[in-house]
């Protein structure tokens, strides 16, 4: 690996390790505060899901070579913090060992590679394209509400990427738009409500109430959303990710997390686009060094949780967005054209994969990039002449 560590996949894993840290955690924060756990609850269900997603993305990333990328599911954050109005945390966590072995046992056997195989590659690249198009109108978005930090981010990328080849046109982003929020006093505004404490870990308790609101949900979230998006967004780059083995370590990353107080530590989709982008360096075959920058941070920031989330929150979010959004240019990019290139079949299914996936729509506490697969897949069985067959051929799994 140390060849292939550089400016470009150390500043990808930390445009990856930053947006991971940043924005999501605070909807974990908050509903452990609204759920009215101790700091130390609080420190430990951030312990766990950062310091596995490290492990995660280090141990698949040298394993595979791949920007295979850990972290925990951020809508399953969301899912869980409005469950614990009706759910104690003993019975939520309970719910999150049980998803984890769902997820396990649908890895061990296989069933996930064969799903992910048969499904036609322009939908799966139109539920990528419409799951993180959001990521590029945030980057527009920001500069609406914070015009000189946002701008001076977006014209450093640009003009980095024409002019200094030298230079990752992402890092050059981030350090910009960092100089523009300090001259403009914007660093400082975020803070987050615990202290550096250690963790308290709390006993599970299982039952069926809390397995079928929770742990069914958050299992398909996990494979329906997580692993999905970044099984795509590696197909589109031209890696063979190893599906099966990726659902597998979500489990049993589930399976630990649960045990240590977090709701799920598994294969995240958008930092993994980031670290498999073109910005952690042109060599394919080296951006996996990306992932493994990431995964230090991420763990680092585990370990340290209770002191470093207050540092995180203090970065402005218009520039955590802007740089996220830039960063997902190339996967984007690369999505669009294999969803809808003119020798590719199931465009109509495609299309609907888009919008229902930008729709940001959630059904029976299941997100969009789920639904966008099943709607994808009903409409071009029902509509395209041939059906599923015209298919364009997905990379295969790694053995």
């Amino acid at each position: 690996m140390p060849k292939h560590l550089n400016l470009k996949t150390a500043s990808a894993g930390l445009v990856a390790a930053i947006f991971g840290c940043s924005g999501p955690a605070l909807i974990v924060i908050g509903g452990a505060n609204k759920a009215g756990l101790s700091n130390g609850q609080t420190v430990a269900w951030l312990f766990a899901i950062y310091f596995l997603g490290g492990l995660i993305s280090i141990f698949l990333a040298l394993r595979y070579k791949q920007p295979v990328t850990g972290a925990y599911s951020i809508p399953g954050a969301a899912l869980v913090a409005g469950s614990l109005a009706t759910f104690s945390f003993d019975q939520a966590i309970g719910a999150f060992v049980m998803s984890g072995i769902i997820v396990f046992l649908l890895g061990v056997s296989g069933l996930i590679g064969k799903v992910m195989r048969w499904l036609p590659m322009p939908i799966v690249m139109a539920m990528i394209a419409g799951a993180l198009i959001r990521f590029a109108t945030g980057a527009v978005s920001a500069v609406g509400t914070a015009p000189i930090i946002a701008g001076a981010a977006i014209i450093a990328f640009f003009v980095s990427m024409r002019f200094i080849k030298a230079v990752p046109p992402v890092l050059a982003a981030l350090v910009v738009g960092l100089i523009a929020a300090f001259a403009t006093g914007s660093v400082g505004g975020g803070s987050a409500e615990i202290a550096f404490v250690m963790p308290e870990f709390t006993a599970p308790a299982f039952t069926l109430d809390a397995f079928l609101a929770i742990s069914i949900p958050l299992a398909l979230l996990v494979i329906g959303a997580e692993n999905a998006q970044a099984t795509g967004v590696l197909m589109a780059e031209g890696y063979r990710p190893p599906i099966n083995m990726m659902t597998t370590i979500s489990g049993l990353g589930g399976i630990a997390a649960g045990f240590l107080g977090g709701h799920n530590a598994n294969i995240a989709g958008p930092m993994t686009a980031i670290c498999s982008s073109e910005q952690a360096g042109e060599n394919k075959e080296g951006r996996y060094a990306a992932t493994v920058v990431n995964g230090v941070l991420f763990g680092a920031f585990g370990l340290i949780a209770g002191a470093a989330v207050p540092v995180v929150m203090s970065l402005p979010g218009a520039l955590i967005g802007t740089v996220a959004g830039l960063a997902m240019i190339g996967v984007l990019l690369a999505a669009f054209q294999n969803a809808f290139g003119r020798t590719l079949g199931n465009q109509t299914g495609a299309f609907v994969a888009l919008a229902v996936a930008m729709s940001n729509i959630s059904i029976l506490g299941i997100s969009a990039p789920f639904w966008a697969l099943v709607a994808g897949v009903i409409v071009s069985f029902i509509v395209e002449r041939d059906g599923l067959l015209t298919r364009a051929t997905a990379p295969s799994e790694a053995v």
